[in-house]
Parts: C-alpha cells; sequence; structure tokens
C-alpha cells in the first residue's frame, strides 16, 4: 500500500487527524512501518495538527528514536515542548500509578526502562539537555523533580556537563529546582532529591517571585524536619517580606 502511494505522489498524505501515515506508524508504536515508510521516503518532519513531528511523537511513544533519520532538530511545538520534553513527560507518565482502566494493548506502551533509553537515545543524538520549553521555561530536570521521578533526577544529575551548577540552579517561572523539590510535600523521595539538587551545587539562598528560599517551602513539623538537611532551617510562618530566612545548607547534606 505504501509503494501505490508513493508511485501516487501521496505518501505524505493526510488522514482525518491531519496526520501522515509516518505519524501513524511512530504513534501506534510501529516501528518496521516507519522504517519501511521512511526508506520510501516519507517526509520524516511532517507535522500534525498540533505541530507535532514524528520525533516528538516517538518520543512521546516510546518508539526508538534511531527509526528516524539522525541529526533532525524538529521545532518546537506549540506548547514549546522538545522531543526531550516529551520523553521526560512520558517516562513520568509511566512511572505514575495508572488512575482509569488498562489500555486495550499493553504493547502499545513502554516500559519506563524503554522510556529513559529514548531520553539517553535523544542525548546522545545531540538534544540539549538545557533547553527549555517555552510556556513554563521548564528544563526536563524541572519536569522530572516537580513530578517527583526520582529515577529521572538521579540520570540527569549524572549526565556531564562544564556548567552543571548553572544547569541544576535554571529557574521556571522564578522556581529552580529546589524549590520544586522543596514542594513535595507527601512525596517519598523528597529528601533524596534535595540532598542530590544541593550535592550538585543548587543554591539554597535563591529566592522565587514570592520571594521565598527552597527552605521556606518545606512543609511544617514533623515532616519537615525529616526531610530538611541537619543545619539552619527557616523560621515558622515565612513571609516574603520578613526577615531572611536560614536556607537549606548544602555542606550538611550526607
Amino acid at each position: 500500500a505504501a509503494e501505490k502511494l508513493q508511485g501516487l505522489g501521496r505518501l505524505d498524505a493526510r488522514e482525518h487527524k491531519g496526520k501522515t501515515a509516518l505519524l501513524v506508524a511512530v504513534t501506534a508504536n510501529q516501528p518496521q512501518i516507519a522504517l519501511d515508510l521512511l526508506s520510501l521516503g516519507a517526509d520524516v518532519n511532517a507535522c500534525d495538527v498540533n505541530g507535532q513531528t514524528p520525533l516528538h511523537l516517538a518520543a512521546s511513544s516510546g518508539l526508538h528514536p534511531g527509526v528516524l533519520t539522525p541529526g533532525v532538530t524538529p521545532p518546537l511545538v506549540p506548547t514549546g515542548m522538545t522531543p526531550l520534553h516529551c520523553a521526560a513527560v512520558a517516562h513520568c507518565a509511566s512511572i505514575r500509578p495508572p488512575s482509569g482502566p488498562r489500555p486495550r494493548d499493553p504493547g502499545l506502551q513502554s516500559p519506563p526502562v524503554d522510556r529513559l533509553s529514548c531520553l539517553y537515545l535523544l542525548l546522545s543524538a545531540g538534544a540539549s539537555l538545557v533547553s527549555q520549553e517555552i510556556k513554563s521555561n521548564m528544563t526536563v530536570l524541572h519536569v522530572a523533580v516537580k513530578e517527583g521521578n526520582i529515577e529521572l533526577v538521579r540520570y540527569l544529575l549524572r549526565i556531564p556537563l562544564p556548567n552543571k551548577q548553572d544547569f541544576v540552579n535554571m529557574k521556571a517561572h522564578g522556581h529552580t529546582a529546589l524549590h520544586m523539590a522543596a514542594s513535595l510535600h507527601g512525596n517519598a523521595h523528597q529528601k533524596e532529591a534535595l540532598q542530590l539538587l544541593l550535592r550538585e551545587g543548587a543554591d539554597p539562598s535563591v529566592r522565587n517571585q514570592e520571594h521565598l528560599q527552597p527552605a521556606q517551602m518545606l512543609q511544617r513539623g514533623p515532616e519537615g524536619e525529616q526531610v530538611n538537611p541537619p543545619g539552619p532551617r527557616a523560621p515558622p510562618g515565612p513571609s516574603p517580606t520578613g526577615p531572611r530566612a536560614p536556607p537549606l545548607c548544602s555542606r550538611d547534606v550526607k
């Protein structure tokens, strides 16, 4: 069928949702069909109605990015997400407990480890770790920390960068990753996330747009004491206009 469409010059014809055959194959996680279409000349940069290219959809569905032409740098989708962001969001979604009925075809759902491999392959192909999503300014590290995805946080912080401290302290609408980790109230991985970020140079003195330091965003009471590393502690009842609060102290993290 693909060869007939190629002969008619309609290999990139779109269905009612604006997807080409390649976009449909990638969404359905069908690498062999995708490879066949690419070998016949399917447009690897074709976008659907949401501006997503096959690479964006591959990152979201867990399809091996190597299936697609290497070296392609697709534009940002309207939400401002790069394929790397799509892969990070998909990995976060894959580790959440299911909230509804299971998909009819489990084969369409890639396990978390596959999605982590997807991130690795995208980074190996040149995806930028410091790229920010347009609407929220979030990097993939912000995405991982905000979702409490400790596996992804560990992975991202192990990647060597010449400007690692700058990366860790990047802001998304005024919040650093450390602010987001401090806000993970009740999350079992909050303490480890805080420790990892501090070890990699997260600045506990940075204030967000509300003029709050990360220590001032920790939960109060015994739970907050358990996740707060030993050392100075923010006073109760923080106020953006009040006296400067003692920050979390990276040197005390063990």
